[in-house]
C-alpha cells in the first residue's frame, strides 16, 4: 500500500474533542426512514451504526430539524424537542462503542419546508408569494438562531461528540446567504449581513456547549443563489476565527469546474483547499465513489472526505478503499443489495426515485 493510500487511514486531530481514527466521514444523507414524530427509528439506527461498524471515522446523521416548521422531508429525524433525546442518546452510545466520532447535522428547511409536513406557513429569508413562504421577522430570525443552539445542546446531552451546522443546499441558513436576500434588517442586503445568522449560530453554540464539543459547518460553494467569491471569503473567515473545528464543502461533484465563468480554470474544491486554515480542518464531498478519487482529494489538500453514495452502496467503504483499485458497485443496484447493506425499506424506496440508482426489476 502506498503512503498516499495510507493517509486515508491516518488519524486526524481537531482543535477540540477526540481525533478521527481515519480521514473518512459518512456524509449527512437524507433517507426518509425516521419516525413521523422525528424520533429515530430502528432502521435509521441500524443504518448509521452499520457505517460506524464498517470503519467510518465519523458518522453524521441526516439533517435533523431544529424546529417543527423546519421539517423538510417525510420521516425526517428531529432534534427540536426533548422527546428526541432518548433515541439519539442510544445512537450516540452505539457509535462511540464502534470507535468513531459522532455528529448530528442541524438543519432548518426554511422556505423549502413542504406545507403539508409542517404546523403552519413555511418561513424563509424573504417573502415568496408564489411558494407561499413568509419572511421571518427580525425577532423570528433571532429565535431560529436560538433553536439551532438549543438543538446543539440536545445533541450534547445525548452524548454526541459534536454537531454540523447545515448552511448549504438552499435551506434556511443558505437562504440567508443567498445573494437574492434583500432583507432590510441586519440579516440581509450586504454579504456581511447575509452571513450574520450562520455566524451567530456558530457563536451561540460555541459559547454554550462544553469546551471539547466539536462544531462543523457545511456550505454550498455555488448554486442556491451562492456567489463563489463570497463563499470563499466566508470560508476563509470561518477557518481563521477558530470558532469551528471543521468546514465541510459540499461540491456535489468535487472535481468539476465552477459554474461561474469567472472562477473556472481550477477544480471547484481547489478554490477552498488553498485557504489558510489556522488549525481548522477542511472536508470535501461530492461523487467520491472510488479509492482513487478519495485519495486525490487528500493529494489536492483536503484534510478528510465525506462519502455519500459510496457509503450507501458499501457500509464498509472506509475499509474497502485500503485496496487502491477499489470502486463502488456499478449502478443500477438491486434492492436486495441495499437491504443487505443496512438500508431500510423507506430509504430504498427513496433511492429508487434517483434515476438509474435502483434496478427495479431485480429482487
Amino acid at each position: 500500500m502506498s503512503e498516499t493510500a495510507l493517509s486515508l487511514h491516518a488519524p486526524l486531530s481537531f482543535r477540540r474533542g477526540p481525533a478521527m481514527p481515519n480521514r473518512m466521514a459518512l456524509a449527512p444523507l437524507t433517507n426518509l426512514q425516521s419516525n413521523d414524530d422525528g424520533t429515530i427509528s430502528d432502521d435509521e439506527f441500524a443504518w448509521l451504526v452499520k457505517r460506524a461498524d464498517g470503519g467510518f471515522g465519523m458518522v453524521m446523521t441526516c439533517a435533523a430539524s431544529t424546529h417543527a416548521l423546519g421539517k423538510g422531508f417525510p420521516r425526517q429525524l428531529g432534534i427540536h424537542d426533548d422527546g428526541h433525546i432518548p433515541g439519539l442518546a442510544r445512537l450516540a452510545t452505539a457509535l462511540r462503542q464502534a470507535g468513531g466520532l459522532s455528529s448530528v447535522q442541524l438543519q432548518h428547511s426554511g422556505g423549502r419546508a413542504p406545507r403539508e409536513l409542517i404546523p403552519g406557513q413555511p418561513v424563509g429569508a424573504i417573502d415568496d408569494a408564489k411558494r407561499g413562504v413568509r419572511a421571518l421577522s427580525t425577532g423570528e430570525v433571532e429565535q431560529a438562531i436560538e433553536d439551532f443552539v438549543l438543538a446543539g445542546l440536545r445533541a450534547e446531552r445525548a452524548g454526541f461528540d459534536g454537531v454540523e451546522v447545515h448552511g448549504a443546499h438552499g435551506y434556511l441558513l443558505c437562504q440567508l446567504l443567498d445573494t437574492h436576500n434583500v432583507r432590510a434588517d441586519r440579516y440581509g442586503g450586504s454579504a456581511e449581513n447575509r452571513a450574520r445568522m450562520i455566524r451567530e449560530v456558530i457563536a451561540g453554540l460555541r459559547a454554550r456547549t462544553r469546551a471539547d464539543f466539536q462544531i462543523g459547518v457545511r456550505l454550498s460553494p455555488e448554486r442556491y443563489g451562492m456567489d463563489l467569491g463570497e463563499i470563499r471569503a466566508l470560508s476563509a473567515r470561518l477557518l481563521g476565527e477558530g470558532q469551528i473545528d471543521y468546514l465541510d464543502i459540499s461540491c456535489w461533484d468535487t472535481f468539476k469546474q465552477p459554474e461561474d465563468p469567472a472562477w473556472q480554470g481550477r477544480a471547484l474544491m481547489d478554490w477552498f483547499t488553498d485557504l489558510d486554515r489556522h488549525g481548522t480542518r477542511l472536508g470535501v464531498a461530492g461523487k467520491l465513489t472510488t479509492a482513487q478519487n478519495a485519495r486525490e482529494c487528500l493529494t489536492r489538500g483536503a484534510d478528510f472526505v465525506l462519502i455519500g453514495r459510496g457509503a450507501i452502496l458499501h457500509h464498509d467503504f472506509a475499509r474497502r478503499i485500503a485496496d487502491e483499485d477499489f470502486a463502488s458497485a456499478p449502478l443500477p443496484i438491486s434492492r436486495a443489495h441495499l437491504a443487505a447493506e443496512g438500508l431500510g425499506r423507506d430509504f430504498i424506496d427513496y433511492m429508487a426515485t434517483w434515476p438509474g440508482f435502483v434496478a427495479e426489476d431485480a429482487a
